[in-house]
This record gives C-alpha cells, structure tokens and sequence, in this order.
C-alpha cells in the first residue's frame, strides 16, 4: 500500500490534532460531558508527548522511533473509536462523534505515514 504522509507532513498532522483534541468538547459541544471531555485531554496530551518525544523533524527531545510513535497513533485511534462505549457515553451523539472522528484521524494518520525513520542525532 502506498504511504502518502511523509514523516515530517505526519508532524503537522500530529500539532493538528492535539489543539483539535482538546477543544472537541467546546467545537463539538459536549462539555456537560465530563467524562469525555477529560478524555480528550488526556488524548491531546498523549499526543503532545509521544510527538514531543519521537525522532523526527518536529520532535524536540528525538528518542522515541519514528516507527513506535505511529504504532502509538493507531493505539490512540483504536481507543478513541471505543472509548464512548467503554466509557458509557455512547449514546452522547456529539460526544461519540467526535470520538469517532478522532479515532479514524488517528487511525488513518499512522497507517497513511511512510514509516521512514530519523537517523538518531550525535551530539
């Protein structure tokens, strides 16, 4: 299967969907939702830490393999297309949504990526 993402596209992707994330419970109006709205924090923040930490252009401290970061999207997509039933808020419309929209996002953003790793930096 052809990869269109590149490694350093997958960056923008990725400090796309962590502001996108966090603010889906206000965009998507579920914010009486606390549960889901947490979870979407805790979402954002994964994110932000596995891309802060990955070897890639956009990664600030380079030691996480290219190749685990997108593992860990797929992982992060996975739960978020189960989490509103697992979490008991399935029948929360906008709030499911919105997880299922997250969910295939990261689905799609760690299959779609060529899984070229970094060369690891020398200081």
């Amino acid at each position: 299967m052809e990869q269109p993402i590149s490694r350093k596209q997958h960056g923008f992707t990725d400090y796309s969907y962590i502001p996108a994330a966090a603010l889906a419970p206000v965009l998507f109006d579920f914010e009486g939702e606390e549960t889901a709205a947490l979870l979407t924090k805790v979402q954002a923040g994964g994110i932000l830490l596995s891309s802060l930490f990955t070897r890639a252009e956009w990664g600030l401290f380079k030691t996480m393999p290219y190749k685990t970061h997108l593992i860990l999207d797929i992982a992060m997509g996975v739960f978020s297309l189960s989490a509103p039933w697992l979490f008991g808020f399935s029948k929360h419309k906008k709030a499911r949504n919105a997880f299922i929209v997250l969910g295939i996002t990261g689905i799609l953003a760690g299959t779609l990526s060529k899984p070229e790793e970094m060369l690891p930096t020398i200081i």
